[in-house]
């Protein structure tokens, strides 16, 4: 019987009529920050823009060798393995049913029809994932398809690591650190696997969002297990529950290297990435580049590969994605200022302003008493120490104000 590298080297060979290997590239920019040798595995440029199509090629692969008269397809999916799905039913000639959350970014519904087109159908059902995936496997066992799971499928898991495949032969030398992103634990669990057979002295980290980290809520109890609430921000990750066959491989993984990733700063790579170096990420895409300052005192002098697992990012959403950066780097905050009702008042505190702030929001709430209004004020500026001179001189002129920044339930319905 072949081991799991042996299928998971052949499973690269055979996707290879489908698209080429991804680029693993040195990232001069980064490397030069950490004093490390940090290499990107690009999967961001897969044609789905994702390594999502790498399991769903490997699985039909499969099914289509042992039942080639299967003709449905269907799949649950935040968005990338739908692209995955979709991209290969067209290519092996197979009809697919797309079951998708309802919250799916619409950037990544377009490219699935598009990278379908005739050959698929696509449903949005649920709010959350997990609805999703429970109707999906529903339909799929009614009409007698083919469920292709996102992760939980050792086919699946052996396309997945077709990543570590292609890295291991394309570096000098093995890397010394392996940093992988986590959702249902699909690539974590196929390029662990991987690594174990083919390069046990590699070191691995595990990244998954802070509203999403349902591996370290299974490594917690044991087993798997459904996080009561996900943040779907980091839409391509935000799983309640691990999969039950990711996670026999993934439950051995020490909790001290499952790291956590705040979506506000994700944000901030995300910029960075966009910005400094023209790489358009995802926000699940950018988890593991986004944990390098954690990591930092342990990559020092080493090779380091971070997998940017996504591309697939709406620019609809930058907006969002800016406010929350700055948010998370203090450069922005949002305040409720108890403004005098006097001539000059409004004066008064712009004066107070630096040179380097910038009014982004100004709203008169409501008036709280005869001699006083409630202002909601939004101030952009250039470094956050700038608001302690601000705040300093709001209250020695003895202006009441309170900080709503983090007041996730006021921001909710204020800002």
């Amino acid at each position: 019987m072949s081991t799991f590298s042996e299928n998971a080297r052949k499973a690269e060979t055979a996707m290879r009529e489908v698209f080429p290997a991804t680029p693993l590239q040195r990232n001069d920019h980064l490397s030069a920050r950490y004093g490390a040798d940090i290499w990107l595995k690009r999967e961001d440029l897969t044609p789905v823009r994702s390594y999502k199509i790498r399991g769903a090629f490997n699985a039909m692969r499969k099914v289509l060798a042992k039942r080639p008269d299967q003709e449905l397809f269907v799949c649950a999916s935040a968005g990338n393995h739908a692209q995955g799905v979709a991209f290969n039913c067209r290519h092996f000639g197979k009809r697919g049913v797309i079951f998708m959350p309802v919250t799916t970014p619409q950037q990544k519904i377009d490219k699935t029809r598009i990278f379908g087109g005739d050959a698929v159908e696509i449903r949005l059902i649920g709010d959350y994932f997990d609805v999703t995936l429970a109707e999906a496997q529903a339909y799929s066992a009614d009409v007698g398809a083919h469920f292709l799971s996102p992760f939980d499928d050792e086919d699946v898991i052996e396309g997945q690591a077709t990543v570590a495949v292609e890295m291991l032969r394309d570096l000098p030398k093995a890397p010394d650190m392996v940093v992988l992103p986590v959702g249902g634990g699909g690539v974590s669990s196929g390029v662990l696997s991987y690594l174990q057979a083919e390069s046990p002295e590699t070191e691995t980290r595990f990244v998954e969002p802070a509203g999403g980290a349902n591996l370290t809520a299974a490594i917690e109890a044991g087993q798997p297990i459904s996080l009561n609430a996900v943040d779907t921000f980091v839409d391509g990750a935000a799983v309640a529950r691990i999969g039950e066959a990711t996670f026999a491989v993934l439950k051995s993984v020490p909790p001290a290297h499952i790291l956590v990733a705040p979506e506000d700063r994700i944000c901030t790579t995300i910029l960075e990435m966009l910005n400094v170096e023209g790489i358009v990420l995802e926000p699940a895409g950018a988890l593991t580049v986004d944990v390098l300052p954690t990591l930092a005192d342990q990559i020092k002098g080493k090779t380091v590969v971070c997998i940017t697992s996504g591309g697939n990012f709406d620019f609809e959403r930058l907006p969002e994605v800016k406010e929350r950066a700055q948010r998370y780097s203090g450069v922005k905050k949002y305040f409720i200022l108890r403004m005098p009702q006097r001539p000059g008042a409004l004066k008064d505190f712009l004066n107070m302003l630096g040179p380097d702030d910038d009014i982004a929001r100004f709203e008169y709430l409501k008036k709280s008493a005869r001699n006083f209004g409630s202002v909601l004020i939004g101030i952009e500026t250039s470094d956050a120490k700038n608001f302690e001179a601000l705040t300093t001189k709001l209250v020695e002129a003895g202006f009441t104000y309170r900080d709503i920044t983090n007041d996730e339930t006021l921001a909710e319905f204020v800002i």
